[in-house]
């Protein structure tokens, strides 16, 4: 279990309305399906449903862009949470169907 002692970067849109909070650590970016559904402007359900299906297809390993991350949540207590590098998030961010995804993918 890694507790995220790296980097934290501020991602937002060229328009500074969404901003995201993303680790960077071991040379590439991790966010939670919470902070991907922020970025993307979709439900978290979107996000996971994606996920599942880049996995059960073939076209990533889960095992090779999953990470857990021990982060502090806002009740306090400490969580065990998935983390997604990114090549799991640019493989979902080109699933997703909003204005959002379009913008990250052309930024």
């Amino acid at each position: 279990m890694k507790k995220p002692n790296s980097d934290i970067i501020l991602y937002s849109t060229s328009e500074g309305e969404i901003k995201v909070e993303v680790y960077y650590e071991d040379e590439t970016f991790w966010l939670s399906q919470k902070r991907m559904s922020i970025l993307f402007d979709v439900d978290i359900r979107t996000i996971s449903e994606h996920l599942q299906n880049i996995f059960g297809t073939g076209e990533l390993e889960d095992k090779s862009v999953i990470r857990k991350f021990r982060i502090t949540a806002s009740d306090g207590k400490k969580y065990n949470t998935n983390f997604y590098n990114l090549d799991a998030v640019i493989a979902v961010g080109y699933r997703v169907n909003s204005y959002q995804a379009t913008q990250f993918r052309v930024e």
